[in-house]
């Protein structure tokens, strides 16, 4: 299987799309965000980032948005105050007990 490169779309798109399925915002993933998470369009989308420092070298923080049970009994703008985004950094690397293993040439 094998993976296109995607879709680009611009503000206008996503205002359309928003107002024709009645939503406020659409949350998205899958996309490396250094700072964890991102608005674009005028709060039309957000993209969540949640794996931190990703494969080991990007130094990207990750995060989750946390959505308050009021969230879906609001309209309009007052949605984004029930949204709350929760930020972290990687945990630090263990290497205890690695030390006397070394991974073979072919490997590398």
């Amino acid at each position: 299987m094998t993976t296109g490169a995607g879709y680009t779309f611009g503000q206008d798109i996503t205002e359309q799309f928003n107002h024709v399925n009645g939503l406020s915002f659409v949350a998205r993933a899958h996309q490396l965000i250094m700072e964890g998470y991102q608005w674009t369009h005028k709060q039309g989308v957000v993209t969540i980032f949640s794996a931190p420092n990703y494969y080991y070298r990007c130094g990207n923080q990750a995060a989750l948005m946390e959505v308050d049970e009021q969230f879906g009994s609001t309209e309009g703008q007052d949605v984004y105050q029930y949204c709350n985004f929760i930020r972290f950094d990687p945990a630090p690397r263990e290497d205890a007990g690695q030390q006397g293993k070394r991974q073979p040439d072919y490997f590398l």
